[in-house]
């Protein structure tokens, strides 16, 4: 067992998000089904929780739930947030550990919020964490121990890769693993629609297409070779790939890629500023 597994740990609106955190706790061996606990918004949600991972699932009751807890994860939207610690806050203690996954609204903010001189986490996980493998960037407060650190890095593991960053970069991450399988989900649309253009069945099309960036993404992550390397080992002199190449180059595919993340980390600042505008001090 990991040295979270004597943690109890809440994760306050147990969403898509939320819930994959849940399932990758527990089959990760984090922590045993007694320690974890959640919160929902509606009674129908709760059973349906409590019933696939055999953990305590309650709607509302976060103050309670936060009180009996060693980590409390706020798993909620960015403009809830503040409503929640505001529910909260008079329950939370020193020695607890606060894991923000609400995009986009800072760690100052959080603290401000919360009222309480605690290690605050600051996690921006992607949607592939529904099948655990999803890609997550962290960001900590000066409160933070190593072993705080490491206990967070294993509830991230356990659903995908992790990894730490200064907070000033997690816009840039927002915009990269954040967004990216959204852009990725483009890719392998058009793929699709190339196939069928060019006679596949939409079936053969998708599962070519679907294995074909699955394939492609292990092998850079267990080569550890740069995509260029692996992109030239595909082309061949006057070849087929070497054509489609120049056609993506033509218009542009890489430099649209890239200012889409320069597009998306400049929004996700305006973000932040709205919500310091908004919620934080005058």
């Amino acid at each position: 067992m990991s040295a979270a597994g004597m943690k109890r740990i809440t994760v306050i609106g147990a969403g898509n998000m939320g819930a994959a955190l849940i399932g990758g706790i527990l089959k990760g061996g984090v922590a045993e089904r007694c320690a974890v606990t959640a919160t929902v918004r509606s009674a129908e949600r709760a059973a349906e929780l409590s019933a696939k991972y055999g953990i305590s699932v309650t709607a509302g009751h976060n103050r309670e739930a936060a009180a009996g807890a060693d980590i409390v994860v706020l798993a909620v939207k960015p403009g809830t947030l503040p409503k929640v610690l505001d529910e909260i806050r008079d329950c939370l203690r020193p020695e607890q550990i606060l894991l923000s996954l609400a995009a986009a609204v800072p760690i100052s903010l959080i603290e401000q919020l919360a009222c309480c001189h605690m290690p605050v986490f600051r996690a921006m996980p992607n949607i592939p964490v529904v099948v655990e493998e999803g890609a997550t960037a962290v960001a900590s407060n000066a409160q933070c121990t190593a072993e705080q650190r490491a206990l967070v890095e294993n509830i991230f593991r356990a659903v995908g890769v992790v990894v730490f960053v200064e907070e000033d970069l997690m816009h840039a991450v927002t915009a990269l693993s954040g967004s990216g399988p959204a852009y990725v989900y483009m890719v392998i649309e058009a793929l699709i629609a190339g196939g069928l253009k060019m006679g596949l069945s939409r079936e053969t099309s998708t599962r070519l297409a679907e294995q074909t960036v699955l394939g492609a993404a292990k092998l850079v992550r267990e080569t550890m070779l740069h995509p260029a390397i692996l992109r030239d080992q595909v082309i061949t002199p006057g070849g087929v790939t070497i054509s489609a190449i120049h056609e993506l180059e033509k218009h542009g595919l890489r430099s649209m890629l890239i200012s889409a993340i320069e597009t998306a980390t400049h929004h996700s600042e305006s973000r932040t500023r709205a919500l310091m505008d908004k919620f934080g001090a005058s």
